[in-house]
């Protein structure tokens, strides 16, 4: 990592900055900060570990490039949402690292600030900030996916606090997590939206027990996460027992609607890519001049230009004091659909390349093959389309329900 001067990593953090200063700031950090060897479209990359990717987050927050909103006293920055949106775009970018602290940083941090104690908020939210804590979230249950309000996970009280028993699945980071997001159930399953609680589960206690899902992409980042009897203190309940149901709903129109809002910029980032090398190789270079492809590059390039507008009207409500509400379903519906279309088509062109294609070739198929895999993915993990389809048709367009 490039060293900056003091002067200039107190530029970036500085709140005298506005608007195209605090862009051009922002950027020149992280143009000097980042690795060549983490930027997937450069040759010289080489996935992080894990121990590298927390000194970078790190990094990225002492510059002043993450926690932006959060309030001081928490050890944000205190910024606007405004400045938040020109971080994301200039992540988006770069073709960085996804973090792998997105569940603490986008999703516990929120609703911490939302219901937890002040001594939570300064228990919790700094440890976020600072990578001593890396967050999970324990929402989905083999019987409680996409329906959350038939989990199964029970909490029942005890003297000091709760004693927990069930399981959870596709737990995004749980074997490297020190922190869980849990829901449980403390009524009857058959009350479903109701008796549910939130809990800040330290995943070192004892009847925990964590195994990783080998993925498509042969990664094992998902796990399923077993409580046995798991005791958790009172200290540990973030809001009162029967709040986790609003609780975990705001969760999820923050996940759909305002998180990784670099998401937009980044997709431009990978067109960026896809066209760059396969002007590199005659033969793919001809076909970016075919009518049939120059269509479908058009139409992504369309689908990055609508998102982006999702995004910034999004930003502007919320500045505006409105709520996204079931709006987030519309963006979440839209990128998820657009980028597997995207990815789809990046992959059908870089596998027409020669058997002797050149080192940008080769890095490109390398990313895309990893961007295919896991765009598979994106019309299911934070709703599947299926759901976004109903919330937008109950609550957007107030359709009838069939019978």
């Amino acid at each position: 990592m490039t060293a900056l001067k003091a002067e200039q990593l107190a530029d970036v953090t500085s709140p005298v900055l506005k608007g195209e200063d605090y862009r051009r700031t922002a950027r020149a950090w992280l143009e000097a900060s980042l690795p060549l060897s983490y930027r997937a479209d450069h040759p010289d990359y080489r996935a992080p570990s894990l121990d590298q990717l927390k000194s970078w987050e790190a990094a990225l927050y002492r510059a002043g490039l993450v926690g932006m909103v959060w309030p001081k006293a928490y050890g944000g920055y205190g910024r606007n949402l405004n400045d938040h949106l020109i971080v994301a775009q200039e992540i988006g970018r770069l073709a960085m690292p996804e973090s792998v602290n997105s569940i603490g940083k986008e999703l516990a941090g929120p609703i911490i600030q939302a219901v937890a104690t002040e001594e939570q908020k300064l228990r919790y939210l700094p440890a976020i900030l600072e990578m001593r804590e890396i967050w999970c979230q324990g929402f989905s249950e083999p019987e409680a996916g996409s329906d959350l309000a038939s989990l199964r996970t029970r909490a029942t009280r005890i003297a000091d606090g709760w004693r927990i028993s069930g399981q959870k699945i596709w737990t995004s980071g749980a074997a490297k997590s020190q922190r869980c997001l849990l829901l449980a159930r403390t009524g009857p399953v058959e009350e479903r939206h109701r008796g549910m609680a939130l809990f800040a589960v330290k995943m070192d206690t004892p009847g925990i027990s964590v195994r990783t899902i080998r993925s498509i992409d042969d990664k094992e980042s998902f796990c399923e996460v077993f409580f046995d009897e798991v005791e958790v203190p009172d200290a540990d309940a973030l809001g009162a027992p029967d709040e986790g149901w609003n609780a975990a709903i705001r969760v999820l129109g923050i996940e759909r609607a305002t998180n990784r809002m670099y998401r937009a910029w980044r997709f431009e980032n990978e067109m960026r890519h896809l066209v760059n090398a396969c002007r590199s190789d005659p033969a793919l270079a001809a076909l970016l001049d075919d009518g049939h492809y120059r269509k479908r590059l058009a139409a992504c390039a369309v689908d990055v230009e609508v998102l982006k507008g999702h995004v910034e009207t999004a930003v502007q409500a919320l500045v505006a004091g409105e709520q996204i509400g079931s709006r987030g379903s519309l963006m979440k519906l839209h990128w998820s659909e657009a980028h597997q279309r995207f990815a789809a088509l990046g992959l059908e062109l870089l596998s027409q390349a020669p058997a002797n294609a050149n080192a940008t070739i080769r890095q490109a198929q390398q990313r895309f093959n990893g961007i295919y895999m896991h765009a598979r993915a994106e019309t299911i993990y934070a709703g599947t389309t299926e759901v976004q389809l109903g919330i937008i048709a109950d609550r957007i367009l107030k359709l009838p329900k069939g019978k």
